[in-house]
This record gives C-alpha cells, structure tokens and sequence, in this order.
C-alpha cells in the first residue's frame, strides 16, 4: 500500500479529519467516473461515508430501497436480455460500486476479527 501525502487549506483539513479513514474509499468512488443513474447511488454511498460512519454501521450499511429497486430492474432487463446501452453502462458502474462497498465491508470485518 502507498502512503499519500498532501497539502490542504486549514478549512478542508477540518472538513477531511472526521472521515479520515473513510477517505481512501471515497476517493476511489469519486474517480469511477459515473456516466450514468448509478451516480445517484454513488452519490448515496458517499454521502453515507462523509458522515464518518462506526465499522459497525459500515457493515449494516444498505442502499436505499429506490436504489435497490432500479439495481433488480437493470438485473432484470439483463437476464431477459433487454438491456439498452445505457442501461447496460449503468448495471456495469453499479457493479464496480458495490464492489467497492463489498470490499470495504470485507476489510472491515477483517479488522474487527483481528481486534481484541
């Protein structure tokens, strides 16, 4: 893993502190570059995130239910074989987002594991 180091306005650096260890995954979120929809959910995440969450609400943690109907209508479209390009862009940016979560989520538990 590489160490970041950089400079930020005494303003920002109040800003970042709170969700210092939540920084790295937000970061990633915001450099997917979402084309479509799925910048709504992306959006949610991040949001979620900012608010510098326990582990433990990290791993409660759900999309909202909007968010996870229109994943299970894009999954549906795809399995019938109806997807649009579009749509077919946003399942595919909705899969890297929530493997992104999934992958905290992991790391999370692994910590708390290793926790006495």
């Amino acid at each position: 893993m590489v160490q970041l180091t950089m400079q930020v306005s005494d303003e920002l650096a109040k800003q970042i502190q709170p969700i210092g260890s939540w920084l790295p995954t937000i970061i990633e979120l915001s450099l997917i570059g979402f084309k479509t929809l799925a910048t709504a959910t992306a959006t949610e995440v991040i949001q979620f995130l900012s608010k510098a969450p326990s582990p433990q609400d990290v791993l409660n943690y759900h999309v909202s239910k909007q968010a996870q109907g229109r994943l299970r209508r894009l999954l549906a479209l795809n399995e019938a074989g109806m997807l649009s390009e579009t749509e077919q862009l946003e399942l595919d940016e909705l899969q890297r987002l929530e493997h992104i979560v999934i992958m905290l989520k992991a790391q999370i538990a692994a910590q708390l594991k290793q926790e006495p």
